[in-house]
């Protein structure tokens, strides 16, 4: 067995034999909330229930939170569960027709618009670990019909993003610093847009839009499994974070670094640490100057046209390429703006474009800063799990500076990618790579 759900097990079995202990002996069952991350620990054992058994109530599908934040793939969910998942259940169905996994509701195929409740193609969900996100579309947003080239009479629209790990949420979420020019959460939310601004917010609208849940959940459920995913950690240094910051001292520097790791570290406060600042997101505590991004992940991927191309993303796989849709905006005064993108981002939350470029403050493709504590246990990466190693995170990155400058006019050099306003000084060296590597394994 994975020696880090070992260890998730046994705090958890350590969790819930104190409050039966407690229970046995007719004392109040009521633990020290400094034994559970600073939760009432009878509260976190009632979330944990939750969060790993399925809803069967208020007409739900069956599902629970485990189901797609797997504790055996660091609360997240991998392609490589998904399909040995699916391969599973297949096997069990020769003996037994009605068996069943809970992830594989029609819900989340590729044909369910089209096949409703008898939809049976996943395959998404198996390649990519994808599920599908309905959002309503803003008043002055329209789809295009890919066919005709004229409007679509559909009001929402489909994207599909990865499952966020729910480990070191704690961390995470709204931190009151530099806010975007616009709401929701100009500081920073949940889930990959940042749309939800707690994590009961959050709880409540997974409990009703994958776990199909009718009406509004009762109130001590979303704060019980809220309460529980508080609890969750990658490491014991992120817990330590959270103690910190909790009780509002200064965490403590980095474990030991090896010489390669502390040169990986130098390189990263000088490329990564201007977005995945403050220690909810790495291990510095420089706040995120910039708070949502468009960092070239959604598809179709920017195409340098001059000759030799002056930078090279790696190619959306076909699944992806197919989930691309035509937007119509039109804006403030009137202007219709039409963009392609396989996830828009905050632009399906506000509808807001700009028609000249795509600067900082336009929300189209912008998406929330992901923190990076265990990183190295959560691939594939990316909120469509486009980047299948750290690697070819690096690797992205390094071409998305190269994009950055080929998009300048000639003097300019955007504090992105800029330490100084002069120098395009910021992007990863190729002969840093590993170095930069090995530090974000430490996270």
């Amino acid at each position: 067995m994975n020696r880090s759900l070992m260890r998730s097990i046994f705090l958890l079995a350590t969790v819930a034999l104190g409050v039966y202990t407690q229970t046995l002996s007719k004392r109040e069952p009521r633990l020290s909330t400094g034994q559970c991350a600073g939760e009432d620990c009878v509260v976190v054992a009632r979330g944990f229930r939750a969060f790993t058994e399925g809803m069967d109530v208020l007409g739900a599908n069956g599902r629970a939170c485990a189901d797609c934040h797997v504790p055996a793939d660091h609360f997240q969910l991998s392609p490589s569960n998904a399909e040995a998942r699916y391969q599973l259940l297949l096997i069990r169905r020769q003996f037994d027709s009605n068996a069943d996994d809970p992830l594989f509701r029609a819900t989340d195929a590729n044909d369910f618009r089209t096949n409703g409740a008898d939809a049976s193609d996943f395959t998404n969900l198996r390649r990519h670990g994808l599920i599908r996100i309905t959002f309503p579309l803003p008043a002055n947003v329209r789809l295009v019909d890919e066919s005709s080239g004229g409007l679509s009479d559909e009001r929402e629209v489909d994207v599909w993003r990865a499952v966020p790990p729910v480990a070191n949420l704690v961390l995470t979420g709204p931190d009151n610093q530099n806010p975007f020019p616009r709401e929701p959460n100009s500081t920073g939310g949940y889930q990959r847009d940042g749309r939800f601004g707690s994590l009961e917010e959050q709880a409540r609208n997974a409990l009703k839009d994958h776990a199909k849940l009718v009406g509004e959940p009762p109130e001590g459920l979303v704060k019980d499994i809220a309460s529980f995913e508080r609890t969750i950690f990658s490491s014991g240094r992120a817990r330590a974070i959270a103690e910190a910051l909790r009780s509002g001292t200064a965490p403590t520097e980095d474990e030991e670094l090896s010489e390669l790791e502390a040169q990986g570290k130098a390189v990263f406060n000088r490329a990564c640490a201007n977005c995945h600042g403050g220690s909810g997101f790495s291990t510095t505590n420089r706040p995120v100057v910039f708070r949502y991004h468009d960092t070239k992940t959604q598809c179709p991927r920017a195409l340098d046209t001059a000759d030799p191309p002056r930078f090279v993303f790696t190619a959306c796989a076909p699944e992806l390429e197919q989930t691309v849709r035509t937007y119509e905006f039109t804006t403030a005064t009137g202007e219709k703006v039409r963009r392609k993108s396989s996830d828009p981002g905050r632009a399906l939350l506000s509808g807001f474009v700009m028609i000249a470029g795509q600067p900082a403050a336009d929300d189209w493709n912008k998406l929330d800063v992901p923190g990076l504590h265990g990183i190295r246990h959560t691939a594939p990466y990316f909120h469509n799990n486009s980047a299948a190693t750290l690697e070819e995170v690096v690797d992205h990155y390094i071409e998305f500076y190269k994009f950055v400058r080929a998009q300048q006019p000639p003097g300019v050099a955007p504090p992105v990618a800029s330490t100084d306003g002069v120098n395009f000084d910021r992007q990863p060296k190729a002969e840093e790579r590993a170095a930069l590597l090995a530090y974000l394994r430490t996270l």
